[in-house]
């Protein structure tokens, strides 16, 4: 099937683009055609976010968004920043903080929603629109440029052969390949390593986000409230701290988001989050309510430093799968929905001028004379600040930073380089303490298990595992004595466990590919590097109903 421009991903990225292509198309009075594929089973199903959007990239698009219906319907009307000990919590002035990481403005909504907003304008515009067809390879022409994807397989059995239900899947060939998977996409992935796109720049960063979702009372629902934190539970070397969101039809959005270059491989960031629930700053939002859905994935924190060359042979990155997400803002959606705009426009461009499967520099270009580069820039030293030198030191560096750099970018540091990959920086067993978790209480802290119950999560069982081991000895051979096999911790659904026989003995390494949420932290965290993530069949995993 062949298309003017393919976009993977159905994201806000993703869609950003393919409304834009659709814009540009009608106004020139041309036809284009613009295929959007997209892995989960319906679009958004995939989306999990906190979500605190700043309109600037929706307005972009969409000037008249309010008026249209876009479903950012809660404004924030205040916004709190707190330090929390394990029995304390002292309130940091907003004052103290430059007014571009304020959330007033802003609008707390379900990100998954929004998604399916724009799907539907998409639609409307006349894109095609593919759920359930997850992009599983590259499609290249004779001289090594992207030309397409291949999505839709369907029914490979366990063992890799085709079973009685298989379909081979298509191809989808695009002039243009656009990649908008987000967070360690698989084929951006591919992509960044075929072409050398991160050659000039740093190792990309993360962390982990975990979410849930609450319903509360009207006794303790503040619709508009934003509160973030840091410190307890975390120590003052790992980075990281909670959210909480008050929306909607008395909705309460509270997660927790650990910087995946932590050094203890006895850490978990799940059980980090269940244990801050039970802290009095984060328990009176939750009193009395019920939690009714639960997510993970990966946020992308490497920022300006990190950013890959954007364009390859035939296509281009788009949003996270590019790391455009601003670090100290926690926000990225406005910055895919823009980058998306700013790729469709030079690949409209190129079009008209008969071009295709070329490279799109002139995307570049405008990325580095555009509002994501400024905003990236000017923030490009509060991660390895905090990196360096711990929460409460470098956060302080990090907010003298963000005045200085105001002006002109100007930042007495220069620009500090991240160093180690998360993966790298994990350290040995034997120098860390265990960490010893309270078990959950069933009323605010819940185990993995039900939560993955709470995430709709459905892999079909009869496929090849999409967790795929390079060598299944590492787990027990290596990771196991050298680092506790940090997988069966970091994991937030419980898909990696070490098992043993009745004598406590004779461990073996199990892949529970059935839990996956997507995450993808075991693909970034691994400090071997034996993980990889890649798709499984379309439609399958998580189904966020808004997230």
């Amino acid at each position: 099937m062949a298309y003017d421009v393919v976009i993977v991903g159905a994201g806000p990225s993703g869609l950003g683009a393919a409304i834009r292509l659709k814009q540009l198309a009608k106004a020139a009075g041309v036809e284009l055609s613009v295929a959007l594929l997209e892995k989960g089973s319906e679009v958004g199903a995939h989306i999990v976010s906190g979500a605190v959007i700043d309109p600037v990239g929706l307005a972009e698009l969409f000037p008249d968004w309010k008026q249209l219906g876009a479903p950012l319907e809660t404004p924030v009307s205040s916004d709190r920043f707190l330090l929390l000990g394990r029995k304390w919590s002292f309130e940091i002035p907003m004052w103290l903080m430059p007014g571009y990481v304020h959330n007033h403005g802003n609008y707390i909504a379900s990100l998954g929603a929004l998604c399916r907003w724009l799907a539907a304008r998409a639609e409307e515009a006349g894109v095609e629109i593919y759920p359930g067809m997850a992009a599983s390879e590259l499609v290249l022409d004779a001289t090594g440029a992207v030309k397409g994807v291949v999505a839709g397989v369907f029914g490979i059995g366990r063992d890799g052969a085709p079973g009685p239900a298989y379909q081979p899947g298509v191809e989808l060939h695009g002039r243009y390949v656009m990649i908008g998977e987000g967070a360690r996409g698989s084929l951006a992935k591919q992509l960044i390593q075929r072409f050398g796109l991160d050659q000039a720049s740093e190792p990309q960063k993360y962390g982990l986000g975990v979410k849930e979702l609450w319903q509360v009372p009207d006794a303790v629902f503040k619709p508009g409230f934003v509160q973030h934190t840091l410190g307890w539970p975390l120590d003052d070397a790992t980075g990281g701290g909670s959210f909480l969101y008050h929306f909607g039809d008395r909705y309460v959005s509270v997660g927790f988001i650990v910087h995946l270059d932590y050094r203890n491989p006895w850490l978990s960031p799940f059980d980090e989050f269940q244990r801050a629930k039970h802290h009095p700053a984060i328990a009176r939002h939750l009193r009395g309510g019920r939690r009714i859905a639960y997510g993970a994935r990966a946020v992308i924190e490497g920022g300006f430093q990190s950013t890959p060359r954007l364009y390859f042979p035939g296509g281009v990155l788009l949003g996270d799968a590019a790391g455009f997400l601003n670090f100290p803002r926690i926000k990225g959606s406005h910055n895919a929905i823009s980058s998306g705009k700013l790729a469709a426009e030079a690949a409209f461009a190129a079009l008209q001028e008969g071009r295709g499967g070329d490279a799109l520099a002139e995307y570049e270009e405008a990325y580095r004379g555009s509002r994501i580069w400024r905003e990236l820039h000017t923030v490009r030293n509060v991660k390895p600040l905090w990196s360096r030198f711990g929460t409460l030191f470098g956060n302080a560096l990090g907010l003298v930073e963000m005045f200085t750099t105001r002006f002109g970018g100007f930042s007495f540091f220069g620009t500090l380089k991240h160093g180690k990959t998360d993966a790298a920086a994990t350290g040995l067993a034997v120098d860390h303490r265990p960490i010893g978790y309270p078990k959950p209480d069933g009323v605010l802290s819940f185990d993995r298990l039900s939560s993955v119950f709470l995430s709709n999560t459905h892999h079909e069982e009869d496929q090849p595992p999409h967790l795929h081991l390079k060598d299944p000895s590492i787990p027990i051979e290596v990771n196991l004595p050298r680092y506790g096999e940090p997988a069966r911790l970091y994991c937030p659904a419980g898909v990696y466990e070490v098992l043993y026989d009745d004598q406590g003995a004779n461990p073996r390494f199990q892949v529970n590919f059935q839990n996956c949420v997507h995450c993808k932290t075991c693909d970034i965290k691994d400090p071997s590097q034996n993980i990889t993530w890649t798709t499984p069949q379309g439609g399958d995993g998580p189904n966020y109903p808004n997230m």
